[in-house]
């Protein structure tokens, strides 16, 4: 028996209003933007239970009352983030090649909106041990790339209704911005919908954290960047994942302050490595032990780095566009595994300590000097993993008037065996949840690891 399938019931586009008067001026995009244009949209969503009245009482209007007031507020964020409700442009040049990207906000029908309908429960996806695959229909864009942005919408909402919960996805247009970015945005979508409706009605709104829009180039350069390309297909590829388990592990606070005080004492250092830093160790090497690598195989434990406060001088965490960078800790699978968690944590601070302004301005120098773009194969590494997104976002403070969200959820965009995304636990307190995404076997192996199961909090199957 087939399990249901998401059923579209609407969709419609949302523009600003009133549209701001830098909406007719193009949008330019960074060294550190275009070279997202072959990754996937950044595709994260929030599971909330309706309220009781709404799933027990037919006809009360509660899902349309929702959308009406989704779109209104959308349509006053949109003037806050106005570019994301542009579509991109290019000026191609053939003698020398050069390829030039921008957000063209005049010539779009704006960001698109669906509202769409599954015949299940919010238990039905909370309750299995691995997340099921058709949470990925839950979002819109499904294995775009962002180029793709020429001819789709820069930013999708789709709202999915289920029996008892609605589901809201959102893929925004990597180009756009990072996580930083993304998870500014959508709390800024929910401040607007909760402010009081007089405020909505009339259009006054503002918002704790207005996005800086100003572009920020390296000295000398901007606002176009030409890429040495002609055509797309120089530099746009399609990665296709292999068959992959998705489970969410959670790690308590207690857990996280083991790992910490573990990876210290071991290293005779006080508090140097973080709590992050720690888990990402743990991570490393019980995958690299499953996956019964040969003692020299390279390995490496890459993280998504954020470059504002690292600048000097640094820029705002409200600076919309992308400013991070995968720095990565590295040795081998014999090395790794001879040694303890607290040295493996050192590799992985010594990394991040090491990833300072003059850093990012060499590898930019580096990138402008010849510009390439970004290929999520290139992240794909078989004998490593990837640590993304961050437990330090503010990702249950979206509550769209349905209070806390029940769980954090994602669509297919950049999953590959290893990749691992950081969420904080809903209970916050310096709880992690991690999205970790490996091969069958590689995941069958991991649930049977002593040192990572007790770590979780559960025992090995």
């Amino acid at each position: 028996m087939s399990s249901p399938t998401v059923q579209l019931i609407s969709e419609c586009f949302i523009k600003p209003y009133p549209p701001p008067e830098e909406f007719k001026q193009p949008f330019y995009l960074t060294p550190s933007d275009l070279a997202m244009l072959s990754a996937h949209y950044i595709q994260k969503g929030l599971l909330f239970a309706k309220p009781p009245q709404a799933t027990n009482q037919v006809g009360n209007g509660f899902m349309e009352i929702l959308l009406d007031r989704l779109k209104n507020s959308l349509s006053l964020t949109l003037v806050h983030f106005y570019p994301l409700a542009g579509r991109l442009k290019t000026i191609k040049g053939e003698n020398p090649p050069s390829y030039s990207v921008y957000v063209d906000c005049n010539d779009s029908p704006g960001a698109k909106f669906i509202y769409a309908n599954l015949d299940m429960t919010a238990s039905d996806i909370l309750s299995q041990t691995y997340v099921p695959p058709f949470v990925q229909s839950f979002f819109d864009h499904h294995k775009a790339v962002n180029h793709d942005g020429h001819t789709m919408s820069l930013l999708s909402i789709q709202v999915t209704e289920l029996v008892d919960g609605v589901f809201i996805g959102c893929s925004m247009n990597h180009c756009l911005g990072d996580g930083t970015s993304y998870w500014n945005f959508f709390n800024s979508w929910s401040e607007i919908f909760q402010a009081k409706g007089d405020s909505i009605s009339t259009g006054a709104t503002s918002i704790s954290r207005p996005p800086i829009l100003k572009r920020w180039f390296p000295e000398g350069h901007g606002p176009i960047i030409n890429l040495p390309y002609t055509h797309p297909e120089q530099f746009i590829s399609r990665f296709e994942a292999a068959d992959l388990k998705e489970r969410i592990f959670h790690f308590s606070a207690d857990s996280i302050a083991k790992l910490k005080a573990k990876a210290n004492a071991e290293r005779n250092v006080t508090n140097e490595i973080s709590s992050l830093q720690s888990l990402s160790a743990l991570v490393w090497r019980c995958i690299t032990r499953v996956r019964n690598l040969p003692p020299d195989q390279a390995t490496s434990c890459r993280l998504a780095a954020n470059n504002r406060s690292r600048l000097d001088p640094p820029i705002s965490d409200n600076y919309f566009g992308n400013s991070i960078y995968a720095l990565r800790g590295f040795t081998t699978a014999g090395e790794l595994l001879e040694h303890d968690l607290g040295w493996a944590a050192w590799k992985v601070h010594q990394a991040v300590t090491d990833y300072d302004d003059k850093a990012i301005r060499e590898f930019l120098d580096s990138w402008l000097q010849s510009p390439y773009v970004f290929q999520i194969g290139q992240l794909f590494d078989p004998y490593s993993v990837m640590m993304g997104s961050s437990p330090r976002f503010n990702k249950y403070g979206s509550e769209f008037g349905m209070g806390k969200a029940l769980a954090l959820r994602s669509g297919y965009a950049h999953k590959f065996d290893g990749k691992v995304s950081c969420y904080p636990g809903r209970e916050g307190g310096g709880s992690i949840d991690l999205e970790m995404c490996l091969l069958p076997d590689t995941m069958c192996a991991l649930e049977n690891d002593t040192e990572f199961m007790e770590a979780a909090g559960l025992t090995s199957s």
